[in-house]
């Protein structure tokens, strides 16, 4: 069995209206930061004991510490954790970072796929939601991944402000064309202390409501299963054989470390996580200390993240399992609820495996909602 490794990169050269992850502007401080995060990992190696095979730096934008930085993380990380069963490494860029100095650098340091937010190919909804890039260079910047990286994971953002049916079948065919391995499509949220959330309550952008929502979460599924992605997870489409291990990985229960502030780690049994504060984080690992602390979880709580977790996917939740897991207490009720479920043509059970059906994963929120204790 293997175990995971997260880096989160608080880095951005200025955060989207709708971003509500943890990150700053202040990348004066990203030397400190690296070591700050070399120093975590002597310090916690021990959370996990089986051999690391995914790697992910995600943010923020980890593109933003720029090539030599990264190579100089991972090469020191190296030598602190063993990376040598290492079988997928991803790091996050934007479209504005990439150069073909930035892919060599990436290249140099073992990085072997590459997921870069691109969110529409239509230059007024990128605006529209603070993105600092055009569509051209958007494009740009796949053109040169490509010449570097044969696996690559664009985003796109559906209900953006402005957006219609027409523009959204246009930034589809435009991904669709860039021959990535594998392609996120999300539902744009209006996350609160967001300033697109301020323009909402302002009234200054619309929320694209559920009948809009769902057309437009139709036209994605099926423009990309009829191009041969795989839609194995509700956000998710790859490729065959070009499903993220990384993210898979936190579905199916995998132990993982993540490293940076605001990081989430999870051995097995017990859920940690770092403080949401950059300048802690350096002060703390400094002085020789983590800033991790231990979320606290009844087995309530540890039920409902297995429900959660592995009704994302198109593999499902499998009842034996369930019941081995010491949830007795529970999968008597849960199995009663996915029944209940199964008459309203909401889930599927074939054997001991439960999926949601895909034609409701736009609203599996609701029926999870139904699900947990």
């Amino acid at each position: 069995m293997a175990a995971g490794l997260y880096i989160h990169v608080p880095y951005c050269h200025s955060k989207c209206a709708y971003c509500d992850f943890y990150s700053t502007p202040r990348i004066g401080t990203a030397d400190r930061y690296v070591e700050a995060v070399i120093a975590e990992a002597r310090l916690r190696r021990g959370e996990i004991s089986r051999p690391v095979s995914t790697l992910y730096m995600g943010g923020g934008t980890p593109s933003s510490l720029g090539g030599d930085r990264i190579e100089y993380l991972v090469r020191n990380l190296g030598e602190v954790i063993d990376l040598g069963d290492v079988g997928e490494f991803t790091v996050e860029v934007n479209p504005e970072d990439v150069d073909s100095r930035l892919l060599e650098a990436l290249c140099r340091a073992g990085v072997n796929r590459v997921s870069m937010g691109v969110q529409s190919f239509v230059d007024d909804e990128l605006k529209g939601v603070g993105r600092r890039h055009t569509a051209a260079e958007a494009l740009e910047a796949v053109r040169l991944i490509t010449s570097f990286f044969d696996n690559f994971s664009l985003d796109l953002i559906f209900g953006l402000p402005g957006q219609s049916r027409d523009t959204l079948g246009y930034s589809i065919d435009r991904l669709v064309e860039t021959g990535a391995t594998h392609l996120s499509a999300y539902l744009l949220s209006y996350e609160p202390g967001t300033r697109l959330y301020a323009r909402l309550m302002a009234g200054k952008v619309t929320e694209a409501d559920e009948e809009m929502a769902v057309s437009m979460y139709k036209m994605v599924d099926e423009r990309l299963t009829d191009a041969g992605y795989i839609h194995y997870e509700i956000s998710n489409y790859a490729r065959p054989g070009y499903e993220s291990r990384h993210n898979s990985a936190y579905w199916d229960g995998t132990p993982y470390l993540g490293l940076g502030p605001s990081a989430h780690s999870f051995d097995g049994d017990t859920r940690r996580y770092n403080l949401p504060d950059l300048k802690t984080y350096i002060e703390s690992l400094s002085a020789g200390l983590t800033c991790c602390a231990v979320d606290e979880e009844t087995e309530e709580n540890k039920f409902n993240d297995y429900i959660i977790t592995r009704l994302r996917t198109s593999s499902g939740l499998n009842l034996a399992d369930l019941a081995k897991r010491s949830y007795g207490i529970f999968a008597g009720r849960f199995r009663d609820s996915v029944l209940r479920m199964q008459s309203a043509g909401l889930v599927d059970i074939d054997g001991d495996i439960v999926t949601i059906r895909r034609s409701h994963w736009l609203t599996s929120d609701a029926i999870l909602r139904e699900l947990i204790i």
